[in-house]
């Protein structure tokens, strides 16, 4: 069978014979892949123009949307996917993480849509004054860069390497073309084909190339977007490549690194600490056959511990069973392929140099339902390196496979020196139920590693375990793990946008953003706001309150109906040194009133009330002051119908603005209201 490459809106088989993949099972050749005769530039610019057009035309809302229905639509055809992941020597369990995995990804980021306005860009961060009365301001906004995510992906993933990426950059209204590791790319390349079958996707939103793509880099511009998983000396050098440096295209790199994992001092044989290490060790070095850039290399246990992890390591592993990953008595399967198998042996033998081999055979495995000397089976390996701070081919060299190596240290110090000389690090995880030793080894490691885990009986039924990036948390790590950044929730999506500083009036601000701006021009609202349905409500309409004079009996009332009766509100003879000259209003019963003042009693469009932002008082009120309110709408935001039955409506939020009888703000917050729209 011959992979096809899906670029510039249709399927294409690649010139000559390819390159032959093998199923890491049985060593027969499961396809072939080239890229042969594919016009980089011309693919690059379909993508621009076409899937990029059409991408920045919907709102972040509608992308997340569209994500939601992959997922679903994926969800109803992974069980094939398993059946071609097989091939790739992956287990049930391993085919899950990658497979459900990548399709969690999507779900995650669909769900994030909600963090983002409905609208094609995003605003940042809050407002800045550039001027002494208020008339200019500045703020920033982002949107989406006009290039290409480029995603150049490891072996060990093929479908969460494509589509925890792909997630994002389209959620930010990005389009990509995804460039899998080839050695297991007919795997990708078979859920890129249910993908693009679906329609659900714009066209040029996402091409895929299987074969070799030497010389794309060429044809990259300055809104183009590269990311790159696989090993750190070819992210090195893909990252110097003179375009991406002349063109200084982002460049992501998330590189497989020397992780850590430390043992407690007080995680003694016994405890429930002690043994969830070793079963985090043990899934960490046999999952996915350790080919995972977050796996376990390096094991740091206390040295009067050493011998004992050493034995329960050994009898865990001992407990793998090895084999053909389609029989369901098989805990770890096959590496991705003979040649890689033949990299791992060598990386180990540069590892035994300088470090003993305790646990495993390097030069022959027993497997189950299968052949040993046709698939890329390796036994698990563990090494004892008890020099770990001078002989250093531990913290320098990795082997991609099931191997690990054990080091010992004295004090906690040791440990967090250790972990440090991998020279940065995806994820380091820490077996402990002593806080203080938690917040030590955190604070003390997390210059060198992009996620830390800290592991005891608390949180271990919950926890997704030291291998586990989440969709919402940044992935990536410094130094050697290439000093990038994934996933991350609204970070990884900012990744792809370029935020830009503006600079006007607040009315023009408001009126660039859909958001509005404090000092902006304010629009007498007819009728009452609250008698307007979602559709009706424009920003910076403003309902101007009647007045009210407070008064001490008011302050006594609302202590007595609150229960708040705090010195500054009760006692006036306890105020020397204090900012308040006399008994002053709470400010919950200013914001109350201010409520009072503004809200529309009748049944109307407003459904609730649900939430309030931002809020501060700015200036004390004493009695005698007479306190007014400018409601006004700042924000709004459709929401979905959750059934046929829901009510259509959106999200409101409104400026309460509390002033006094100088015009002068003394309180300020945002109201979040829900809004019926029209009957549809």
């Amino acid at each position: 069978m011959k992979l096809q490459n899906y670029v510039s809106g249709q399927w294409i088989t690649g010139n000559g014979n390819g390159k032959e993949l093998y199923n890491a099972v049985t060593g027969d050749v499961v396809a072939t892949a080239s890229s042969a005769g594919i016009a980089f530039g011309e693919v690059l610019q379909y993508g621009r123009s076409i899937g990029g057009k059409a991408l920045r035309k919907m709102t972040f809302h509608e992308r997340g949307r569209m994500l939601k229905a992959l997922a679903l639509f994926l969800t109803d055809r992974k069980a094939a996917y398993y059946e071609v992941s097989y091939k790739t020597g992956a287990t049930k369990i391993d085919s899950w993480i990658d497979i459900d995995g990548g399709i969690g990804n999507l779900f995650a980021n669909a769900s994030l849509r909600r963090q983002f306005p409905n609208e094609r860009f995003y605003v940042d961060g809050e407002l800045v004054r550039l001027s002494k009365n208020g008339t200019f301001i500045g703020h920033h906004i982002m949107v989406p860069r006009e290039g290409v995510a480029v995603h150049i992906n490891a072996f060990n993933f093929p479908v969460w390497g494509m589509l925890e990426k792909i997630a994002v950059n389209l959620l930010a209204g990005v389009p990509a073309v995804v460039k899998p590791a080839t050695l297991t790319s007919f795997l990708t390349e078979a859920v890129t084909r249910d993908i693009i079958s679906s329609q659900i996707l714009p066209e040029g939103a996402l091409q895929l190339i299987c074969g070799s793509a030497e010389g794309i880099l060429e044809h990259l511009s300055s809104q183009d977007i590269v990311t790159f998983t696989g090993s750190a000396s070819t992210g090195r050098m893909l990252k110097s490549h003179p375009v991406i440096v002349n063109e200084s295209v982002p460049f992501n790199m998330e590189a497989d690194s020397l992780n850590a994992a430390v043992l407690g001092s007080d995680a003694a044989p016994g405890t429930e600490e002690f043994d969830l290490f070793i079963k985090e060790v043990r899934k960490e070095v046999t999952v996915k056959c350790g080919q995972k850039c977050t796996a376990i290399r390096r094991v740091i246990v206390p040295e009067n511990f050493l011998e004992d992890v050493q034995i329960a390591l050994g009898k865990a592993f001992s407990q793998t069973v090895i084999g053909n990953p389609m029989n369901e008595k098989v805990r770890m399967g096959a590496l991705a392929s003979i040649s890689q198998r033949n990299d791992v042996l060598e990386k180990l033998g540069l590892l035994m140099q300088t470090s003993e081999l305790v646990y495993g055979n390097p030069s022959g495995v027993d497997v189950v339902d299968a052949d040993a000397e046709k698939g890329a089976f390796l036994s698990p390996v563990i090494l004892l390196n008890k020099d770990p701070f001078n002989n250093t081919a531990t913290h320098e060299i990795e082997a991609f496979g099931p191997i690990t190596t054990l080091m010992p240290y004295n004090h906690l110090e040791d440990a967090i020196a250790l972990s440090k000389m991998g020279k940065g690090s995806l994820v380091c995880s820490i077996a402990t139920s002593n806080d203080r030793i938690a917040k030590e080894f955190v604070l003390g490691t997390a210059s060198h590693h992009g996620r830390i885990l800290v592991l005891n009986k608390e949180s271990a039924k919950e926890s997704t375990g030291h291998g586990s990036p989440m969709p919402l948390l940044v992935h990536g790590g410094p130094g050697r793990a290439g000093g990038g950044e994934e996933m991350g929730g609204m970070r990884g999506v900012k990744h792809y946008l370029q935020r830009t500083a503006i600079q006007g009036s607040p009315t023009t601000i408001t009126a660039i953003t859909n958001q509005y701006q404090y000092g902006a021009q304010q629009r007498e609202a007819n009728p009452h706001l609250f008698r307007q349905y979602f559709e009706d409500l424009i920003i910076g309409d403003t309902v101007f309150t009647h007045q009210h004079t407070v008064t001490e009996a008011d302050i006594a009332n609302f202590a007595n109906v609150s229960g708040d009766n705090f010195y500054a509100h009760m006692d006036a003879t306890s105020l020397d040194g204090t900012i308040f000259e006399r008994r002053v209003a709470h400010g919950y019963f200013v914001l109350s009133k201010a409520a009072g003042l503004f809200v529309d009693p009748k049944k109307g469009p407003v459904l609730l009330n649900y939430g309030i932002e931002e809020a501060r008082f700015t200036k004390p009120v004493y009695p005698g002051m007479t306190i007014g309110v400018k409601l006004t709408v700042k924000q709004k935001t459709e929401q979905e119908k959750k059934s046929e039955d829901d009510v259509p409506k959106g999200i409101v939020k409104f400026l309460v603005d509390v002033h006094d009888e100088t015009g002068e703000t003394v309180a300020l917050a945002t109201i979040l209201t829900m809004v019926r729209k029209r009957n549809e």
